[in-house]
């Protein structure tokens, strides 16, 4: 007679933590530009100020800014540097990436108006 295990809701709900956490990546990872701090192009492009942006570190589930990157100027994208919000965002709706955070957090996708409003309420520490 085969084994019957008993999935409980706290198994179920322990592995889609688990999955979350595990599969859900930064910018910098996905596209592999190696411009995080101690990455293999730092020194050449300069660090990018997504894997750097505090204010955003948690949104849409990514470390500083790296699931954010679409709101944060001069991120480095399609091999140039990016300019601000207004004028990059057209080209960061296509991007594999943008969609990808946007699936993945469902309706706890954070968007540009939620994103901006952090980065507008909480001064840098220049």
């Amino acid at each position: 007679m085969p084994e019957i295990q008993v999935i409980t809701y706290h198994h179920i709900m322990l592995y889609s933590l688990l999955e979350g956490i595990m599969s859900k990546i930064n910018c910098w990872e996905f596209m592999k530009c190696g411009r995080q701090p101690g990455g293999e192009k730092a020194d050449e492009l300069g660090i990018c100020p997504a894997s750097i942006e505090s204010r955003t570190d948690g949104m849409n589930s990514g470390k500083m800014g790296g699931r954010s990157c679409w709101v944060i100027t001069g991120t480095f994208c399609d091999g140039r540097i990016q300019g601000e919000f207004a004028s990059k965002m057209p080209d960061c709706v296509h991007c594999e990436f943008y969609r990808i955070v946007a699936h993945e957090e469902g309706l706890n996708y954070q968007g540009a108006k939620e994103i901006l409003d952090r980065l507008k309420k909480i001064p840098t520490l220049d």
